[in-house]
């Protein structure tokens, strides 16, 4: 028993060995962009479901946090202060699927190409979900749900949904090489830790346990690994739901995506498991709060077949290209720790992290930390 123990442990601290440079690098990544590109104009600039509107959702999302709770208050932020339904749809599904980190992760645990589908992917399953909210959404729906959203209910990461609401002043390089501007990219690093740890130390932790007592024969049977064809369509619908029940975010559950592909599951399947954080029964918990009941099952129905459909399109276009890995067995299952590059990556990002920390509690981190818990934003920022 304690030798399994050991041997779950192990393999779910080397998956964090992996990964950890890559989190430095995209958190660093997420909080310069915090800083610089300014989200005080955001409703401002998503006045309708215009292609036009769309794209800017989209390209604020990609720069904006991974966390799927960070996300969805956002979201419910930019919607109370005028933005459009739709639009701001687009900016939570990218905010959570389109950003460098996950895709740094993905390469990093599994291979480039499942970094490549995560972005084919996303794209796919934003244009999905627009297409349905355009043609399935009852005015009716969305104007109750409007009005539940004004009521201003909290439900989760209130506080970093008004920190990175908050007015930037001053041009954006002026902002990156002031002091007051490094100051702010060390706090929204550490806040994007403070929002996240947990999602990934339940990730590394399920997945190497997953991944050290789970036989490879139960995953080949629930994935159809013997019918190539139905495997391909069952990953696509089995991956959200699978993820579904595993209750992190999408950083977190990379490992996991890890240990699934070795087991056996489709690649368009590890794709949807990836989308899946946006259906976890927090968030809907959190939908219920911002939107109310009919709205909770009109995003679960909508966005679970955005999230299929996508995943079915990635698998058919990366089959047809020939680009779909023939590896099963990823360098997160079968690696040991040594002197390598991901150690000196480690190392030298990991001073950086370090000296960004040390800048945040040098100059009020920890009261930014305490003014989020309460739902206020740093008055720094």
């Amino acid at each position: 028993m304690i030798d399994a123990v050991l041997h779950a442990l192990r393999l779910a601290f080397t998956m964090f060995w992996d990964i950890a440079w890559s989190l430095v690098l995209g958190f660093l990544f997420s909080a310069v962009i915090e800083v610089t590109v300014s989200k005080s104009e955001m409703a401002r600039l998503l006045p309708d479901a215009s292609l036009r509107s769309v794209l800017r959702a989209s390209v604020f999302g990609a720069a904006s946090s991974s966390c799927s709770y960070a996300a969805v208050a956002i979201a419910r932020s930019i919607i109370r202060k005028g933005g459009d339904f739709t639009a701001t749809m687009a900016f939570q599904f990218a905010a959570t699927n389109l950003v460098l980190e996950l895709g740094v992760m993905m390469w990093v645990l599994l291979a480039f190409q499942f970094a490549a589908a995560e972005f084919v992917g996303g794209v796919a399953m934003i244009v999905t979900m627009l297409l349905l909210l355009r043609f399935t959404l009852r005015d009716r729906l969305r104007r109750a749900a409007l009005t539940q959203a004004g009521k201003g209910i909290a439900g989760a990461m209130e506080g970093h949904a008004a920190m990175s609401m908050a007015a930037q002043r001053g041009p954006w390089a002026a902002r990156l090489v002031s002091k007051a501007g490094w100051v702010g990219i060390s706090h929204f690093f550490v806040m994007n830790w403070v929002m996240l740890w947990r999602d990934i130390a339940l990730g590394v932790l399920v997945a190497g346990a997953l991944g050290a007592w789970v036989p490879d024969a139960f995953w080949q049977a629930l994935f159809l690994v013997r019918h190539p064809v139905a495997a391909a369509l069952w990953g696509a619908f089995v991956g959200p739901l699978i993820a579904l029940a595993s209750f992190t975010c999408s950083v977190g559950n990379v490992p996991l995506a890890a240990v699934l592909w070795n087991g056996g599951i489709s690649f368009g399947g590890v794709v949807a498991f990836i989308f899946g954080d946006l259906i976890i029964p927090p968030i809907l918990n959190i939908y219920r709060k911002y939107y109310g009941g009919k709205m909770v099952a009109y995003l679960f129905v909508t966005s679970y077949a955005a999230m299929v459909i996508a995943a079915l399109l990635v698998e058919g276009v990366f089959a047809l290209a020939g680009w779909v890995p023939h590896v099963r067995h990823t360098a997160a299952i079968e690696a040991h720790l040594g002197i390598n590059y991901t150690t000196v990556l480690n190392i030298v990002f990991g001073a950086i992290g370090l000296v960004l920390v040390m800048i945040f509690f040098r100059t009020g981190g920890p009261r930014m930390i305490r003014a989020m818990k309460d739902g206020g934003a740093h008055p720094a920022h």
